[in-house]
């Protein structure tokens, strides 16, 4: 089930190393991230997690092909204290 618009208190965000070296290479900045994070759809995912799902307009080339939209969607986990982000995802289109 996908939790429309879930927005989170202002609990601080830490990206794994990975998730860091992910955001590079996909293409999603910190504060597409934490906007994902915040008011993106969430859905369920394995081991207690959360893929958290936010469109950007985006109209512009991505790896030679231009694109309207950009999907930035972390994997989290959440607790009491923090949001930390396991890896970050990228679709274009």
């Amino acid at each position: 089930m996908i939790q429309e618009r879930r927005i989170n208190s202002g609990k601080p965000i830490r990206l794994t190393r990975h998730a860091k070296e992910q955001s590079l290479e996909r293409g999603a900045s910190a504060k597409e991230i934490e906007l994902a994070i915040r008011l993106g759809n969430r859905e369920p995912a394995r081991k207690n997690r959360e893929l958290c799902r936010y469109n950007f307009p985006f109209g512009q080339a991505w790896h030679g092909k231009k694109y309207s939209v950009k999907q930035v969607a972390p994997l989290i986990v959440e607790d009491k204290q923090e949001i930390v982000v396991i890896t970050v995802y990228t679709f274009y289109f």
